[in-house]
């Protein structure tokens, strides 16, 4: 059944209204930036970048999240930092028909409506759209594990601390969603911090704004690590880089891979591979998952670890004669992957993916396969590289020069310069 889109009205206070006579220098510099009509190298005027830290693991929590801070006066949200998806949205006190549990009490939004007609609305609809209402632009996302959030979008303040020390309240466009359906892999946060490719994703309004490069990157680990916005933050010399496959707008993909077991290709070539921080987990489409598997199987034949039956944290898990306490512990046993991708003419691109890559303890201290069906879960073709295969390296997404890179990192410690604010 389609949910109900409402006619929304908002009445709360607005910054004007707030510090009318009263506002300072500092208050002052809470204003909107107006569109910049300057070239890439000269956007970064403000010569640094933004790190958010991480908080959250693989498992046991399941994802991580980014605190944010939204409004006049801020307060803060916790958001899943999600590349897979493009509009940022927090459950909204319109008042809410249907929200999740949160950290925080619901966002409450400025009085600042985005029209049907602005460019933002348009680039989250179809070219058929029709308003229901001019006054207000309506949004609706969902996403594959079947959580969705249904709103209308908004304009407020996004206070940010640049690494240069400046700090910088820009009016952006996010959705305040008043009807959230939880998903299969709900979390019990108060939004999504969409990092995708789109005009709606926060780093190409702050592109558009001439703020700086729409470039972003995370660095994951088991204690959770840190996000950025810039390119002032990586040596790009030391990173690992392939190309964006321009067919696929919607999403961070790099194409005709190659997958590895072990140093030996596995006969599977051209693959479709999405990198995804929205996902927990690695999914590859069934033939190729279950090819993997048997892989597994038939190396593990070979030592003392046998299938755990009992235990259901994910679909595969094996136990040895006493319980593992790290991955440390089951990393001989079990073969890296890799996903060799173009990179020029001879040249390959290697994504390598350990053992603790794709491999959680389980609370049971048994080693289960962090590797899932994603035809299971309706991702067709498509090969998704989640959160465990990405920790311990630095993912760099550079929207201009459309590359991916990556490389080795310690994500427990944020980067330092003279420049980054502590």
């Amino acid at each position: 059944m389609k949910k109900e889109k409402l006619v929304f009205m908002i009445a709360f206070a607005v910054l004007a209204a707030s510090c009318a006579g009263s506002c300072n220098d500092q208050q002052l510099k809470w204003r909107k930036w107006g569109p910049s009509s300057s070239s890439p190298s000269s956007i970064n005027r403000l010569g640094s970048s933004i790190i958010f830290p991480l908080y959250g693991n693989v498992y046991p929590n399941g994802f991580y999240f980014v605190q944010v801070y939204l409004g006049y006066p801020p307060k803060p949200y916790f958001l899943d930092p999600d590349t897979g998806s493009d509009l940022t949205w927090l459950q909204c006190d319109a008042p809410c028909v249907r929200c999740t549990t949160g950290f925080h009490p619901l966002y409450r939004p400025s009085n600042e409506l985005v029209i049907c007609k602005d460019p933002l609305c348009a680039s989250l609809h179809s070219q058929d759209y029709n308003c229901d209402n001019p006054e207000q632009c309506d949004y609706e996302v969902e996403y594959a594990d079947g959580g969705s959030s249904l709103g209308v979008l908004v304009n407020d303040f996004f206070t940010l601390n640049l690494t240069s020390g400046v700090r910088m309240s820009p009016r952006l466009t996010i959705g305040c969603g008043y009807d959230q359906l939880p998903g299969a892999s709900d979390h019990p946060l108060d939004g999504v911090l969409g990092l995708g490719k789109g005009k709606s994703s926060i780093v190409s309004q702050l592109r558009e704004q001439g703020v700086m490069k729409n470039v972003i990157g995370h660095c994951l680990s088991g204690q959770g690590g840190f996000l950025f916005f810039g390119e002032d933050v990586y040596d790009s010399s030391r990173v690992t880089w392939t190309s964006m496959a321009r067919d696929y707008t919607k999403h961070y993909a790099a194409g005709s891979a190659e997958l590895r077991f072990g140093g030996k290709s596995t006969g599977f070539k051209n693959l479709n591979v999405i990198f995804d921080s929205g996902s927990s987990y690695t999914y590859f489409s069934s033939h190729i998952y279950h090819t993997l598997l048997s892989l597994i199987n038939k190396e593990l034949r070979r030592t003392s670890l046998r299938e755990a039956t009992d235990d259901h944290t994910l679909p595969f898990c094996w136990k040895g004669k006493k319980p593992f306490k790290s991955t440390r512990d089951v990393r001989k046993y079990f073969k890296p992957l890799s996903l060799s991708f173009p990179n020029g003419w001879r040249a390959k691109a290697q994504f390598e993916i350990p053992p603790e890559g794709y491999l959680i303890i389980s609370s049971k201290g048994n080693a289960c396969l962090g590797i899932l069906n994603g035809t299971d879960v309706g991702l067709s073709n498509f090969n998704m590289i989640g959160d465990i295969s990405m920790q311990d390296k630095m993912l760099i997404y550079d929207n201009e020069k459309h590359v991916i890179g990556w490389t080795p990192a310690n994500c427990d410690q944020r980067p330092t310069s003279n420049s980054v604010a502590k």
